[in-house]
């Protein structure tokens, strides 16, 4: 329609200029003495529109000409950017697709583009870590060092890389720089999580948990495994010091010194520094919440002196506990080797022989004949206790 409208206009045009032409009388005189050119009006206007033609196709041929230069520039540059953008297209998919090798020969030449450069680098240098050449990717990381926009994705790559590779110190050099910028993004802190957990700085390591555990970024299942590792390395590194011990222990909330491996753990450290009240302490706390027979084994090595109010005490728990698990094996060895320090040895034989009849566990079975045969060397049976010497022996062997 647009067509048909010019075509129209211009044929308008031409019906006009030919009607106007044919009813103009004028002349036109060029006199330059002593040349004198003469012509119509219509020739003039004729020769006119002619010569602005020309004129117009001069000019716009030098414009042309001129900007030339900064059209190739700009055409040469709109191509390098659609190959950088393909190879960086190309650079994800391979990435993503687990052709490493593919994906950072085609970062290499999406990186010649400057907009891209810096994401370039980063899928480059996952490729490279994933095809274990840990200098080129160290490489790709120092091209955007500098590169103030891409920091933090950087930094985030760096710690989640270092982490894979095991390099505890450098991760959290990135985690710290991270902080420093008030960068402290979930995934971050996961990442910190496990650089903590390899550097085996477990009290960071329960700090990352708690923060993880408010914003519901873990499992709370993992983040109790992650717990009760940390606290059991805290507790037996700091085992040998009483004080130091005792500071780690009242660092712990309430809630968690009732779990029962952390109880137990903590139980065995207080047992080996020699403060066997704590360790009692700590024991029944953790029966009363949660029955485990793990915590009777440090409950007995935590015996008081004979004679003590704190034996006889221990004596009254574990009958007590007695009725609510009856024929408990490792209860009843327990309450066996109480009454023998208490040198109840009636009731002592009695409690190690039900232990012996009811214990399913090699290790329970063995220590029961063990505590019977001392019992009986005690009491001058040696007869008997060569028996139990033997058994001890047998049920070693199995």
């Amino acid at each position: 329609m647009r067509i048909f409208i010019r075509i129209l206009i211009l044929f308008a045009l031409a019906a006009g200029i030919a009607i106007g032409g044919r009813f103009n009388p004028g002349n036109v005189v060029f006199f330059y003495p002593p040349t004198r050119i003469d012509m119509s009006l219509n020739v003039f206007l004729v020769l006119l529109g002619i010569l602005f033609f020309i004129l117009y196709f001069l000019v716009r041929t030098f414009v042309v000409t001129m900007d030339m230069p900064a059209k190739v520039a700009e055409y040469r540059q709109a191509k390098r950017e659609r190959e950088s953008n393909k190879a960086l297209r190309e650079a994800l998919k391979a990435l993503f697709e687990g052709r490493f090798g593919h994906a950072e020969k085609s970062a290499l030449k999406a990186v010649d583009l400057p907009d891209n450069a810096a994401l370039s680098a980063l899928i480059g240098a996952r490729a490279a870590h994933h095809m274990t050449q840990f200098e080129r990717r160290n490489a790709w990381f120092a091209r955007i060092e500098d590169d103030s926009a891409y920091k933090t994705a950087r930094l985030v790559t760096m710690t989640e890389l270092f982490v894979d590779e095991h390099k505890a110190d450098q991760a959290l050099d990135a985690v710290r720089e991270l902080n420093a910028r008030g960068k402290r993004h979930i995934q971050v802190l996961r990442w910190a999580l496990k650089a903590n957990q390899q550097a085996k700085q477990w009290a960071e390591v329960v700090k990352l948990v708690r923060t993880l555990e408010k914003n519901h970024a873990i499992h709370p299942a993992l983040a109790g495994r992650l717990r009760e590792m940390a606290y059991e390395a805290l507790l037996k590194e700091h085992g040998h010091d009483p004080e130091s011990l005792r500071r780690v222990w009242n660092e712990v909330p309430a809630a968690e010194r009732k779990n029962r491996y952390i109880a137990l753990t903590a139980a065995a450290a207080f047992t080996k520094c020699q403060l066997t009240e704590d360790a009692r302490s700590i024991v029944e706390k953790s029966l009363i919440e949660e029955w485990d027979n793990r915590l009777l084994r440090v409950y007995r090595e935590a015996s008081a002196p004979e004679g003590s109010a704190a034996l006889r005490s221990q004596i009254e728990n574990c009958e007590t506990w007695l009725n609510d698990h009856p024929k408990n094996a490792e209860l009843e060895l327990t309450l066996g080797v109480l009454c023998f320090n208490q040198k109840l040895w009636g009731k002592a034989q009695v409690h190690m022989e039900d232990a012996l009849a009811h214990s399913q566990e090699p290790r329970t079975i063995r220590e029961s004949n063990l505590s019977l045969a001392r019992l009986h060397e005690t009491i001058g049976q040696e007869a008997a206790a060569a028996k139990y010497y033997r058994q001890c022996a047998i049920a070693t062997t199995l």
